[in-house]
């Protein structure tokens, strides 16, 4: 137990070990092949394991216990593999060369601006690593927190870079656990007003960190989860003569007892934070502090959900919002009155890909695409002008409350 030192950064703050199939003086007999195994800036992680509270023997049992990982699809272009912990809490990536580079890179800078900033939003990393196998073969991986560990679903999730070229998913391609793009974003996102300065406040800070750094290229991960459907044209045409509810459609509490409309129950509470009501079991978000709320009274707060439990409100996690889908003139009858899909949604956000740097082939791929397409609308722009249409489009999905 001690300190970082500068010297835990550098190119020989690493550890190798020869991992033989039949085990040897140091390590354990496995069913894999012979291996090599080497370890980047044990210290610097170890200290970043426990900044994040992670127990060290759960985090052991969580990555390489009987129970395996899970592969999953890789929803991005750039062809890293990726893996779940069989508890959700970790995910592992597979890093080019150059990914590994950048983070080793910046790896110092990283490491002070998560300790001086609890609740950054930038992606939580637990380990960097690297296998060799027979024949000379690299794999180069890092161990990440799950943005979306939580018992509540998942219902939809979107990656936002803030740009619009190619910013959208194929209709036919969309499948129930599809990452969706910028412009299948329709939703727009109320939130308490002191909630809503808490984060932009930090998405400022984390964006002005990754341009010092010339990082580009990064996203949002945002996930939803939906409450209590508010249909307000639902609201409008359901028929007020009916007295027998069993006979109507389920509109979560749209419907009486006698059959007369009513005002759906709000799926979401905001209540002053009591520590010893909600869960304090470690994991990926542990860290963050309690957010106040500007609704009740400037004071720490729980998110409620009636039928389900109390949560810890913290940035990015658990924060509840009202996401409002206007419809088209084609969805609606009327053009007379604007009608929207109300939703209470519990929100899931952090920073991710944030080891692309802006370098000479980015700055190739920008020159070129500037030929086809606007220049401010493409993904690959210079850091400045990428955080800064990256706050300004979250801005416009998040819409500050008169």
């Amino acid at each position: 137990m001690r300190e970082v030192r500068s010297s835990d950064f550098g190119d020989r703050a690493r550890i190798r070990m020869y991992f033989p199939r039949k085990g040897s003086q140091f390590t354990p007999p496995h069913n894999s092949i012979d291996f090599s195994w080497k370890d980047y800036c044990p210290m610097v992680f170890r200290n970043l394991r426990e900044m994040f509270k992670l127990d060290a023997a759960e985090y052991m049992m969580s990555i390489c216990g009987d129970d395996g990982l899970r592969e999953r699809s890789s929803p991005g272009k750039s062809g890293s593999i990726f893996y779940l912990s069989h508890d959700d809490r970790f995910f592992i990536k597979t890093l080019k060369k150059t990914e590994l580079k950048v983070l080793l890179r910046m790896l110092h800078e990283y490491y002070i601006h998560v300790k001086k900033h609890e609740n950054t939003l930038i992606t939580k990393f637990f380990g960097l690593h690297r296998i060799t196998l027979r024949g000379g073969r690299k794999v180069r991986f890092v161990v990440m927190g799950n943005m979306f560990c939580t018992e509540l679903r998942i219902h939809r999730s979107y990656d936002l870079k803030g740009s619009t070229v190619g910013r959208c998913t194929d209709k036919d391609k969309i499948k129930e656990n599809t990452t969706l793009k910028d412009l299948d974003l329709s939703f727009e996102f109320q939130m308490d007003k002191l909630l809503r300065e808490y984060l932009f406040k930090q998405i400022s800070i984390d964006c002005e960190f990754l341009e010092s750094q010339q990082i580009i290229d990064y996203s949002l991960l945002l996930g939803l989860h939906f409450r209590a459907p508010e249909h307000l044209k639902a609201l409008l045409e359901l028929p007020t003569t009916a007295t027998n509810s069993d006979s109507l459609p389920r509109t979560d509490g749209i419907i009486g007892s006698q059959g007369e409309l009513i005002i759906p129950p709000k799926g979401l509470l905001l209540v002053t934070h009591e520590p010893s009501f909600v869960s304090t079991a470690p994991g990926p978000h542990i860290r963050g502090s309690t957010l106040r709320a500007f609704s009740v009274g400037d004071k720490e707060v729980d998110l409620l959900i009636p039928g389900t439990g109390r949560f810890k409100v913290q940035l990015g996690v658990n924060m509840p919002a009202q996401a409002n889908h206007k419809l088209l003139d084609n969805e609606c009858d009327s053009n007379e009155v604007e009608l929207f899909e109300v939703y209470d949604v519990v929100l899931y956000m952090g920073i991710i890909d944030i080891l692309q740097e802006y370098n000479v082939k980015k700055k190739i791929e920008h020159a070129f695409k500037s030929l086809q397409f606007d220049p401010q609308l493409i993904s690959v722009v210079e850091p400045k002008f990428y955080a800064s249409r990256f706050i300004n489009f979250l801005k416009k999905k998040f819409p500050e409350q008169p």
